[in-house]
């Protein structure tokens, strides 16, 4: 499949060009093939027509994935109007605020944000719609409401005979143009609105396909969409690529728990998945360790001879557990565990870990499995350059910065901070901190915001610490914060295994008395833990399912 300059047109040419192919399917529930989907969007076009909603207008989206969610993004592209994509894991405040801040004049929303929104704090919107069938479920439009009760009417005057391939014409964009904006999940305060052109979308759909699609994948596949499609990482590798592609497209529409994730790959069999670390490390943690860490098994490890075919074998099994039909495996939206990552590579199972952010649509930088290098996420991808702000960026980690095609535009109505993100040379800070080996592979370090200062003034990485005590006994996750001038661990056991080992609080403490000597001995003495603290919830965490630390820096005081 060739590469385009329009990414109108590339929607364009994938529904003409798989008519009759199945293209996005509500799990265990409806299937729209793509020209029902070019029906469905055209239908909204009619509607869009109908109130004058004008290039440039926002519309704004809501819900949880589905074919629906799919319909009204791609027809307010197609349109040339503008899509605020809206995680609907926000609660109905930020919701509020998103959409006003936008200035968005409609809004779809999806059953679950039905219940919770208040259509009276967001005075200018003019019309609700409801994903799950598309009807009004607020209108203050009489042009709104005539056009949703007269659509059938009003698409049978428009295409008396058929709507067939030669009658789908869409909006030609051209590559600045704003096509997006998407508010990032945030930490304090109020999102920021990121402006994304056309050619960010273009730019991470053609990487796509140029480095995966048309060497490794084809047409007519089945794809699972776990993440939700209003974040980017979701967005741009679940969604519009294999939309473009020609790949079916298969959508949770609930909330994704790992049995059912575990069903829907046995089911759907994704040729590619695409996963943040939180699923990968569950599924190996609770279905895969248990089976080798035992005393038969590590003693069939140990042996040269049966050694390479045991992994052989362990290796099928962890592929079957991801459907058994995937390429490889893309990771990201945070670290990777070390302890999984390494099992992972001993195995040669094809897994790969991408970088990337919201400002950039978000691909930063990917390596194929075949060139993937432990611990580190890829090279720079086609159109975008990285460098490290350091004195010595292949051993002293420095900022992450970047520029090229994928960049944003900038920040919705927030000239100052998109003066703070990219400087007068047009490279983007991440705020994240890495370095880069001399083939060009980039390593991820932690954050800026994140990093500690010790006593002694040495930098000190939480992510480090966190990493190592992740994997240790009855630890299903930490965070490391400050107190004073020592540092302390807060950890949510893992309680399912501690109830079958008939664990109480007094053990799980003692346990983590003696994970916490242990972690000691591998650390500097700088950055040695002065105690771990039992956290009886699991921690707050943003959409792509990383701790929200800031709610945790006062927790020990």
């Amino acid at each position: 499949m060739k590469l385009i300059e329009s990414f109108n047109q590339t929607l364009e040419n994938s529904i003409v060009e798989h008519w009759n192919y199945d293209a996005l399917t509500d799990y265990k529930g409806v299937t729209l093939q793509y020209n029902d989907v070019a029906r469905k969007i055209e239908k909204l076009h009619i509607m869009f027509e109908q109130v004058g909603v004008k290039q440039g207008d926002k519309i704004a989206v809501c819900g949880r994935n589905s074919a629906h969610w799919a319909v009204a993004f791609l027809a307010t592209l197609t349109y040339g109007a503008v899509a605020v994509p809206i995680l609907h894991e926000f609660n109905a405040e930020q919701i509020h605020n998103i959409v006003n801040h936008s200035e968005a004049r409609f809004l779809f929303v999806g059953d679950i944000v039905a219940k919770t929104i208040d259509a009276s704090k967001m005075p200018a919107i003019e019309g609700i719609i409801y994903l799950p069938d598309l009807s009004i479920f607020v209108s203050r439009s009489d042009k709104l409401t005539y056009a949703r009760e007269h659509l059938n009417e009003l698409f049978g005057k428009k295409y008396p005979k058929k709507f067939s391939p030669e009658h789908v014409h869409y909006y030609h964009d051209v590559p600045d143009e704003l096509a997006v904006i998407n508010y990032t999940s945030g930490t304090t305060g109020f999102s920021k609105g990121v402006m994304l052109p056309y050619r960010s979308l273009l730019g991470n759909v053609n990487f796509i396909v140029e480095f995966l699609g048309n060497k490794y994948m084809k047409p007519h596949t089945n794809m699972l969409s776990i993440l939700p499609m209003a974040h980017m990482y979701g967005m741009a590798v679940e969604f519009l690529y294999p939309f473009y592609f020609g790949i079916h497209i298969y959508f949770l529409t609930r909330l994704p728990s790992p049995a059912i994730i575990a069903q829907a790959f046995a089911d759907i069999k994704p040729a590619l998945v695409v996963a943040v670390p939180l699923i990968i490390e569950k599924i190996i943690r609770k279905k895969v360790f248990p089976k080798i860490q035992n005393n038969r098994m590590r003693l069939l490890l140990n042996m040269p001879v049966i050694n390479k075919k045991v992994k052989e074998k362990i290796c099928e099994q962890v592929y079957e557990a991801f459907g058994g039909n995937a390429y490889e495996v893309i990771i990201g939206g945070a670290a990777l565990n070390q302890e999984v990552e390494k099992f992972l590579d001993s195995i040669e199972f094809p897994y790969t870990v991408g970088y990337g952010t919201t400002e950039c649509a978000p691909l930063i930088s990917y390596s194929d499995y075949h060139d993937a290098v432990m611990g580190s996420c890829g090279t720079a991808v086609k159109g975008m350059e990285i460098r490290i702000l350091s004195s010595d960026p292949h051993n002293i980690a420095g900022e992450i910065v970047t520029r090229g095609q994928n960049l944003m535009l900038g920040y919705f109505k927030n000239e100052e901070a998109t003066r703070e993100a990219i400087d007068a040379d047009g490279w983007y800070h991440t705020g994240d901190l890495g370095t880069l080996s001399h083939d060009g592979h980039l390593f991820i370090r932690g954050r800026i915001k994140n990093m500690l200062l010790s006593a002694n003034g040495q930098n000190v990485y939480p992510e480090e610490i966190e990493d190592k005590l992740n994997s240790m006994a009855m630890v299903s996750e930490s965070i490391v914060v400050q107190k004073n001038d020592k540092f302390v661990a807060l950890v949510h056991p893992d309680y399912d295994e501690a109830h079958n080992m008939g664990f109480n609080t007094e053990d799980l403490e003692h346990i983590m008395e003696q994970n916490r000597q242990e972690l000691n001995a591998q650390l500097p003495a700088y950055s040695k833990l002065a105690s771990i603290i039992l956290h009886q919830e699991e921690f707050a965490k943003t959409p792509k399912k990383s701790i929200k630390r800031y709610l945790y820096q006062d927790a020990c005081n």
